[in-house]
């Protein structure tokens, strides 16, 4: 059986393939849970005949509000099965974002996890006329469970699942974009962009059967989708836990992975830890290297990193430790992947060179612009939005880079965020960010100035490194207090000494200020795949910024 051409196909193709290998495991408890191949697909299946037999036909939007478990997936897959369109919502979402993804994409049931989630929905039920039902995991008042509708499926008189095949064109899923500005836009991604993505990450990645996977990002994120996907297509395991960053390393240690996907701030986190207690115990750092990788299961083969940029000196490190992280990089536009790093391929300061099948190249103005079969079809019912992104085949990322002699593109910045001086310098802020959150004690840096004198920062700090630090000298365990205190400044002071050395004047940070509050979903600063939302943080803290130009006024 050739693979699959489209996602109706996947499970049934896995199936067959690795039958009784372990597809899937997570905790109960002290103990553990799996799922075989076959029995997977037995379960994709009973949800599929429920989902028919709820009324849901080839085409239909069918939403799906879940955390990162095994139901995510199998509701995933059974969508796909029944020919659907999954239209992925972040946990995270307000009622007001939640209702805007549903009304949008005119989805017709809805996945809600928890009585919480289904909470949210019927709070703004009225404004959802095509949502004809909900279907919960736990019981929710009058909803149907994911038990009951299984249920109605068995009980259904004609509860056949359509034959497994759809046109390659065909909507597969409606991933909307994290809106670092204005409204989420709904990317329409087909099986045959999917196809593209699966077949360019298999000829580069080790991944296979007998590897183990660890899976902690949110599988409403594509980069988590795909990775979801690559593995039940090679016949590895995935190993799900709840997404909680502070718990990773102990998780790591039940779970022993090969294969570790993650965002930076995993591995910044990890870096800064290391690197900065050594230095303050007097350790050579050559002696912490078998720790680093013990901290992180001991059987990594390959990490991946993406969605955001990492330091070189963090890459570098861990290459040392025996732990080699491939940075790639993609978008929700390209299916996730356009470049990447890769065993025997690597670059350090680099995103790699593009996929096999995917063609990049860059634009007058520094974009980049990347081509192929993994490049979406467009966003849904906005025809304008669409003409700007693709122009002749070409998706235009937002993103500015370089291409090497041999090939690898590095990511400069991004077009929106470039900093224009009033002195007309322009400054791509994401590499003294990414050097300032090198630090153990910095969470978040953003580089301000647009046609101010000269670049600000805004400082987060990282709670779990400076309280107990504060705690060793009598401060003030409040990141509120610490936020305003000499030492914590005097601190922040040395780090950007140390960082803005590497660059030119105009380029170095003046001033900054250090927030007593941590950027968060929640609060707004961040997305769902914890990107920087740029313009919060400028609204939000606009008096602080005022207030850092206002020290230094007539001096310069």
């Amino acid at each position: 059986m050739s693979r699959p051409e489209t996602l109706a196909e996947l499970v049934d193709w896995a199936a067959e393939r690795h039958a009784g290998r372990v597809a899937m495991r997570w905790p109960a408890g002290a103990d553990w849970r799996e799922r075989s191949y076959a029995e997977l697909a037995e379960e994709v299946h009973a949800v599929a005949r429920g989902l028919v037999a709820a009324g849901v036909r080839p085409g239909d939007r069918v939403g799906l509000l879940c955390e990162t478990r095994p139901e995510w997936t199998v509701f995933d897959l059974a969508v796909a099965r029944v020919g659907a369109v999954c239209v992925p919502v972040y946990p995270t979402n307000s009622a007001e974002e939640c209702a805007w993804v549903l009304s949008d994409s005119g989805a017709r049931l809805l996945f809600a996890e928890t009585a919480a989630h289904a909470a949210t929905i019927a709070g703004v039920r009225d404004r959802l006329p095509e949502l004809a039902t909900v279907v919960t995991l736990e019981p929710a008042g009058t909803e149907l469970t994911l038990a009951e509708l299984v249920d109605r499926g068995r009980a259904a008189s004609s509860p056949a699942l359509p034959e497994a095949a759809r046109v390659p064109d065909d909507p597969a899923t409606i991933v909307y974009t994290s809106g670092t500005t204005g409204p989420p836009k709904g990317c329409v991604l087909t099986h045959r962009n999917w196809r593209c993505s699966l077949d360019a990450i298999e000829r580069v990645t080790t991944l296979g059967e007998g590897d183990t996977v660890y899976l902690y990002l949110p599988l409403a994120h594509l980069f988590a989708r795909m990775v979801q996907l690559t593995t039940f297509e090679l016949g590895a395991t995935l190993v799900y836990f709840g997404g909680d960053i502070s718990d990773v390393v102990a998780e790591l240690g039940r779970v022993r992975p090969t294969h570790l996907p993650s965002v930076p701030r995993l591995f910044e986190k990890a870096y800064g830890l290391v690197t900065g207690r050594a230095a303050a115990a007097g350790v050579p750092i050559e002696r912490v290297r078998e720790l680093v990788r013990a901290a992180l299961g001991g059987r990594v083969r390959e990490a991946l990193t993406g969605a955001a940029p990492i330091a070189k000196e963090i890459l570098e490190f861990f290459a040392e430790c025996g732990v080699p992280i491939y940075e790639a990089y993609g978008m929700t536009e390209s299916t996730a992947v356009i470049s990447a790093n890769a065993p025997g391929a690597v670059r350090f300061g680099t995103v790699g060179r593009p996929l096999p099948g995917i063609e990049v190249r860059i634009a007058e103005d520094g974009e980049v612009l990347a081509r192929g079969d993994n490049v979406f079809a467009g966003y849904h019912d906005d025809p304008a939005a669409t003409r700007e992104a693709i122009v002749d085949g070409w998706l235009h990322t937002g993103d500015l880079g370089e291409l090497d002699a041999d090939g690898y593109l590095t990511i400069t910045g991004r077009k929106k965020d470039i900093i224009i001086t009033a002195g007309g310098k322009n400054l791509t802020p994401a590499n003294l960010e990414n050097d300032l959150r090198q630090s153990r004690w910095i969470a978040h840096a953003v580089m301000l100035g647009d046609r101010r004198p000269f670049p600000v920062a805004l400082i987060t700090l990282d709670p779990e490194e400076v309280l107990p630090w504060a705690r060793e000298r009598g401060l003030p365990e409040d990141l509120g207090e610490l936020a305003g205190h000499p030492d914590v400044r005097a601190l922040v002071q040395e780090v950007l000494d140390t960082a803005n050395a590497r660059y030119a004047p105009p380029e170095r940070i003046r001033d900054f200020a250090v927030l007593g509050t941590e950027f968060s979903v929640d609060g707004g600063e961040l997305t769902p795949s914890l990107k920087m939302r740029r313009a919060v943080v400028r609204e939000k803290y606009a008096d602080v910024v005022d207030a850092l130009y206002a020290a230094h006024a007539g001096k310069f």
